[in-house]
């Protein structure tokens, strides 16, 4: 008995990115199938970009290798950039004070599954 309801998660973790930013291009993917999503993310000029295609691949090939999915009908069903842990590094400024700088970092999951 074969499920189409099988979902191929894929996650990237403690990456050097902003999650609003992230998050602005994961709205771009939502809904739409993985191969036009990587022609999207192709010519995004996009920091975060590359990292979300890498993500996407693995995501496709865990549906095609782990389940078994034809690769060209699969939708990205869920997308989302979670905060993580922030690096705190101090720019010194005059007179002895520091200023505080937060350096983001985000998880990005995304969830795809076959038509």
């Amino acid at each position: 008995m074969k499920n189409e309801k099988i979902q191929a998660i894929s996650t990237g973790k403690y990456l050097r990115l902003s999650p609003n930013k992230v998050r602005r291009i994961l709205d771009q993917i939502r809904g739409k199938e993985c191969n036009e999503a990587l022609l999207i993310l192709e010519f995004m000029s996009y920091k975060p970009c590359k990292t979300i295609k890498k993500i996407l691949q693995s995501a496709m090939y865990n549906a095609t290798k782990n389940y078994g999915q034809n690769k060209n009908k699969l939708i990205i069903t869920e997308t989302f950039a979670n905060s993580g842990p922030q690096l705190k590094r101090f720019q010194p400024r005059a007179q002895g004070r520091a200023f505080p700088i937060h350096k983001p970092t985000c998880h990005i999951t995304i969830k795809i599954q076959a038509l």
